[in-house]
């Protein structure tokens, strides 16, 4: 497994301990629980705790905050542990990882995390949040018309994405225009590896 250097764990401010401890319970029980793919577990750091890590700089001074699709709690154990002062909702279909998020967030200390066990199209019509956060849930077109009603007036959604992430903004034109939303996209530099995160950042507009 990769060991972070000072700089990676400076990413992470005072929760940079229960990231740490987070990055190696998920080393070892992420690939048996299928959490994640087969020698993921020597990458977790790169691949997994850095990529989360790019939200970081795009959060609020304060609020909350909804992970959706939390799975294996990328990114939103690794929020939660770095911005202890955000209150973080992690919403999760399946029983298994919400029981792993449970343990996770209990094993490592974090008394900001509320687990609901519930699929994100049920979630706008009883949660707000000032921001909504996904990770490989879905592409754009689809993503916002899951989450745009999560999305509290002044609100973000922030997406983790990949190459395509300018694509997916322009295949989401249309949905953009009928959710009174602007995109606009970020790409951050890997403090490890050099490799790009790239952040979509969807902000109402009204």
């Amino acid at each position: 497994m990769e060991s972070p250097n000072d700089l990676t764990l400076s990413l992470f401010g005072t929760g940079a301990s229960a990231v740490e401890a987070f990055a190696n319970l998920l080393a070892e029980e992420g690939e048996k629980r299928g959490l994640i793919g087969p020698k993921e577990a020597e990458r977790i750091w790169s691949r997994h705790i850095v990529n989360s890590a790019a939200l970081l700089p795009f959060l609020p001074s304060r609020g909350s905050l909804i992970d959706v699709g939390s799975g294996a709690g990328l990114p939103g154990l690794v929020v939660a542990a770095a911005r202890p002062d955000l209150d973080v909702i992690l919403v999760e279909p399946m029983e298994r990882r919400c029981e792993w998020l449970f343990e996770a967030s209990e094993t490592i200390g974090l008394d900001n995390v509320q687990i609901v066990r519930d699929r994100a199209e049920n979630i706008g019509r009883k949660l707000r949040a000032d921001v909504v956060t996904a990770r490989a849930v879905a592409a754009l077109p689809k993503l916002l018309r899951l989450t745009s009603k999560m999305v509290a007036p002044g609100g973000r959604l922030l997406a983790l994405k990949g190459r395509r992430a300018g694509e997916e903004i322009i295949e989401a034109k249309d949905e953009l225009k009928r959710r009174h939303l602007t995109a606009e996209l970020h790409e951050v530099v890997s403090v490890m590896d050099g490799e790009i995160t790239y952040v979509v950042e969807c902000r109402r507009t009204v």
